[in-house]
């Protein structure tokens, strides 16, 4: 009836077709008995047509709540891509800069200015280890602060991103990745996404680890990357569009107290790593720096959903595209071009899919290694 409306890239993952709306850039995930009535629907010429196909045409009702739904739907998944705030004044405001610090990555200089210490604190604990204390030349220069209650985030001296400041975790994620295309030469447009997981490498392949907050991804990566394992990059992983290839991201792994006691017996010198203090919600962390990987990039070959349980059995187990989906779709972001977006559903076709269960840091350990192997 109206196929402006129908999504541009589709793919069947599994047991699932995955479906991408460029308008809204959005991947909606239905089974198979839905995508054959939302195809019949798009292809029919009339809301009459479309109902004489149904198989049960005495019960109306029943048909007007499809079309109803379908509509709906339809809607929802086309609303409109919104990009983030900008601000009115693209002015740098110079007086903020009363904090400086300089990171050494390498082959790149960067230097952030912070307006406070509060400010400081989103940023400056993850990239702490790359703290240079001999001022040098500067490569790229960043400036964060809050003004009016926004935050802002210049980069060599123009506007970036300008967030309210409840949304501060916009403004890491845009950070990470401008430092990101710094260190890999590259920009936004090169990138499919920065997607919501960790990633672990064993110098040949590596695997995506997703989870929600408080399911022991970070804690599993700590204790992964303590091994012969190397941690690629650890919640935001980017994926370049060139090769499909997850990119080394330099931050150190964010670890809530409630790991504590668990790594500090397991990882040398985690006890003295200095504990932060940012907001009530995340409660103390501390930033575990890990070994860099030899290479900056390695190919993904599986996604693995992390559920930390009490006292369970190590369980590695196949999980469903739409699982890992509605885990990491929510706080990545996704590139809106077309080009992406085929991309990504390709990328996804080709990963194991798994959820591993876990409570035994030394089984799940010889788990993952073991699942390295059969990579």
């Amino acid at each position: 009836m109206n196929t402006a409306l129908a999504p541009v890239e589709q793919l069947l993952i599994g047991d699932f077709w995955v479906l991408w709306y460029a308008k809204s850039n959005t991947y909606s995930i239905v089974n198979t008995e839905f995508k054959l009535l939302l195809d019949e629907y798009l292809v029919s010429e009339s809301k009459t047509q479309f109902l004489n196909s149904l198989y049960f045409e005495e019960d109306k009702e029943l048909q007007n709540k499809i079309v109803e739904n379908l509509f709906s739907y339809l809607q929802n998944c086309n609303s409109p891509y919104s990009k983030s705030t900008t601000s009115t004044s693209t002015d740098l405001d110079k007086r903020q800069r009363y904090i400086s610090k300089q990171y050494n990555f390498e082959h790149k200089i960067v230097q952030v200015n912070y307006c406070s210490e509060l400010v400081l604190k989103t940023i400056h604990p993850s990239i702490a280890h790359y703290c240079n204390i001999s001022k040098s030349k500067v490569d790229v220069l960043f400036d964060v602060y809050l003004k009016e209650n926004h935050l802002h985030l210049f980069k060599n001296e123009e506007l970036i991103s300008y967030v309210p400041k409840k949304d501060y975790h916009y403004i890491q994620g845009k950070f990470i990745m401008q430092l990101l295309c710094e260190l890999h030469n590259k920009t936004e447009k090169d990138w499919i996404g920065s997607l919501h997981g960790s990633t672990i490498t064993d110098e040949n392949n590596a695997i995506l680890f997703v989870g929600k907050s408080g399911k022991g991804k970070s804690t599993l990566c700590a204790l992964l990357a303590n091994t012969d394992l190397k941690l690629l990059a650890d919640d935001v992983s980017p994926l370049l569009s060139k090769d499909q290839h997850i990119y080394y991201n330099p931050s150190a792994i964010s670890i809530k107290q409630g790991a504590f006691k668990l790594l500090e017996p397991l990882v040398n010198n985690f006890n003295k790593l200095p504990i932060v203090d940012f907001n009530k919600t995340k409660g103390n962390l501390k930033y575990l720096p890990c070994t860099k990987p030899k290479q900056n990039h390695y190919p993904c070959r599986a996604i693995i959903l992390v559920n930390y349980k009490p006292e369970s059995k190590t369980l590695l187990e196949p999980i469903s595209i739409k699982t890992i989906l509605e885990t990491i779709i929510e706080d990545s972001w996704l590139s809106p071009k077309p080009k992406h977006a085929e991309q990504f559903l390709s990328w996804l076709k080709n990963m194991k899919l798994y959820q591993l269960t876990y409570s035994d840091t030394t089984c799940v350990t010889k788990e993952v290694s073991n699942l390295f192997k059969e990579l």
